[in-house]
């Protein structure tokens, strides 16, 4: 990997924006036909508990992050693994952030749209994503990563 634009995972979309089009159009189907999933008496105060418990997660991720000096963007290079702090417990915390902030907007809209749009939202990141940050890691760190990866559960 001695070519620098070549030394990323070559994923096939920013994480963020699957997550996004999949909200959007989640939305989008909810405004034309609203389908509510919850009671709405619960709703908005599950919607608040999920998007809470993402942000301490995203925020716990981007510190173990910084304390091993890599970036989270997955179109630059990845110059270290992280496997400390909740990367002891996952090995994707960024993606579980984002489908919890996710499930915590479609709770707090109560949308059965954007719940169902998870599903292609997941498979997306799942496929077109991790596989290539996976295969792009065991390339670039060996017995290293194999060891960290037959540790550390994908998810949780």
């Amino acid at each position: 990997m001695n070519d620098s634009t070549s030394d990323n995972a070559g994923v096939i979309a920013i994480p963020p924006i699957v997550y996004l089009v999949g909200l959007l159009l989640g939305l989008l189907l909810h405004y034309l036909y609203p389908v509510k999933f919850l009671p709405t008496a619960i709703s908005v105060w599950s919607g608040v508990l999920l998007i809470l418990m993402a942000v301490l997660m995203v925020l716990s991720a981007l510190l173990a992050f910084r304390r091993v000096g890599t970036s989270p963007d997955v179109r630059k290079p990845t110059t270290a693994i992280s496997t400390d702090g909740i990367y002891q417990f996952s090995r994707n915390p960024m993606y579980i952030s984002l489908t919890l902030l996710y499930l915590g907007i479609a709770a707090w809209v109560n949308s059965l749209w954007i719940l169902l749009l998870l599903i292609s939202v997941l498979v997306i990141v799942d496929q077109g994503v991790i596989k290539r940050e996976e295969r792009y890691l065991e390339k670039k760190f060996g017995d290293e990563y194999l060891r960290y990866k037959s540790q550390v559960r994908r998810w949780i």
